[in-house]
């Protein structure tokens, strides 16, 4: 998959749950079943801002990089995929260090891949064609399409979860592959040779690139 069509992935990611980020937690939790809605609901926002604002972001990046923050922040849940990330070599760390190593996998993921996002086609749409619960309800999982004019739909997963009354993406699943998997299976080999510190600090500085490119 091209790098346009996994930054369209994650713009609905970004886009998954704002609708309850400011209700008390009571009423949040009431909208367990409804994560799919809001996937529907909320993508058609975020494309349609990249629309309306690309000439800014374009001549402006650093305006396209705070966008791309403030709803990541809002939306992925970075540090429990930082915990799934890291596997048997988190096990030892520190919240500290996750927390960290979670903010240096974000930022670099941002900064590899946010640009793409002000090319991804206005005509592009998001079509979510399930909903299930994972887990005996602890995580939800909606299964979405990208439908976009000259190609084929792109099968789009998100496993959600509550966290303090709030919609949580913790992993994408582009095309059957999994995000979360895909960054693990790249970091492991790495934390053999050297510390989580180690590599945070390679990924923040950008010497790391995070890679969840799919081949068509």
């Amino acid at each position: 998959m091209s790098r346009t069509l996994v930054a369209a992935a994650l713009a609905v990611a970004f886009a998954a749950a704002p609708a309850v980020a400011q209700q008390q937690p009571a009423a949040a939790a009431a909208q367990t079943g409804s994560a799919s809605q809001l996937v529907q609901e909320n993508s058609s926002r975020m494309l349609g801002t990249l629309a309306t604002r690309r000439d800014e972001f374009r001549a402006n990046p650093a305006a396209l990089q705070a966008f791309i923050k403030s709803e990541f922040d809002q939306i992925f849940d970075k540090v429990y995929a930082a915990r799934l990330v890291l596997g048997r070599n988190g096990r030892n760390a520190s919240d500290a260090e996750v927390a960290a190593f979670a903010d240096a996998l974000a930022g670099n993921l941002m900064h590899r891949y946010g640009n793409s996002l002000i090319e991804v086609d206005a005509g592009t749409r998001i079509r979510v064609t399930g909903e299930s619960e994972l887990r005996n309800g602890a995580v939800t999982r909606v299964t979405s399409q990208i439908d976009r004019r000259g190609g084929a739909p792109i099968p789009v997963d998100y496993l959600m979860r509550q966290d303090g009354g709030q919609w949580k993406v913790f992993d994408v699943i582009v095309e059957g592959v999994s995000f979360v998997q895909t960054f693990r299976s790249q970091f492991d080999a790495a934390l053999r040779t050297k510390s989580l510190a180690q590599l945070t600090e390679e990924l923040r500085a950008g010497a790391v690139q995070v890679d969840a490119d799919v081949v068509d």
